[in-house]
């Protein structure tokens, strides 16, 4: 079975629970999305109802054709949507693959969901898909993403200068991070075990 279908599967710890994305989860999503602080480095924006539904129109067009596999985060100590993240850029044959289009509502941010949902989504890579390589890549401006990611063991690797348009035009600079399977185990144990630190709230 190939990467697309192994990795759309149901995630869960007792912190968190992640599910591929559906129809069903169009209006709670909405609910925490609405808020143009998520969307800053984000390479769409997302501050009307039409943008929103671009938004998810998109994510479920990319789930279904096998681009990319969107899972929608549930906080289980409120059961509420807290947000989304996704596998995508997935190179099987080169097992490569990436986490990120991650973001968490308002009402969620540093209260560990990142660590514990990019926890889930690593594991997953290296331990069932059999993945050599997780990267990740944000906004070079975006120091919250990059101090976040740093704080669940990605090393950075370095800068693509000009690699994409922004929303208004600006050309973003992108900034790549990864975990190699030979440094999966210390990242496993230090994400179980570290205290709640400043959390990764928006790759973009």
């Amino acid at each position: 079975m190939a990467w697309n279908e192994n990795a759309a599967v149901v995630l869960e710890n007792e912190h968190v629970l992640l599910r591929p994305v559906t129809e069903a989860d169009r209006e709670p999503v909405r609910a925490v999305a609405m808020d143009p602080d998520i969307w800053k480095y984000f390479v769409s924006a997302v501050e009307t109802d039409a943008d929103f539904e671009k938004f998810f129109d998109t994510c479920l067009a990319d789930q279904s054709a096998g681009r990319r596999v969107v899972q929608i985060i549930t906080d289980k100590s409120t059961g509420r949507v807290a947000g989304s993240m996704s596998y995508g850029n997935m190179a099987e044959a080169d097992l490569r693959l990436e986490i990120g289009w991650s973001w968490l509502g308002r009402d969620f941010r540093g209260q560990g969901i990142n660590r514990w949902a990019k926890y889930l989504l690593l594991e997953h890579a290296f331990e069932q898909l059999g993945a050599e390589r997780v990267e990740f890549k944000t906004d070079i401006l975006n120091t919250q993403a990059r101090r976040g990611l740093r704080n669940i063991g990605a090393v950075e690797e370095g800068t693509l200068r000009s690699y994409n348009f922004m929303p208004g035009g600006r050309r973003r600079d992108a900034i790549f991070y990864s975990v190699l399977r030979a440094e999966w185990p210390r990242v496993k144990d230090e994400l179980a075990t570290k205290p709640k630190v400043a959390q990764l709230d928006a790759v973009g």
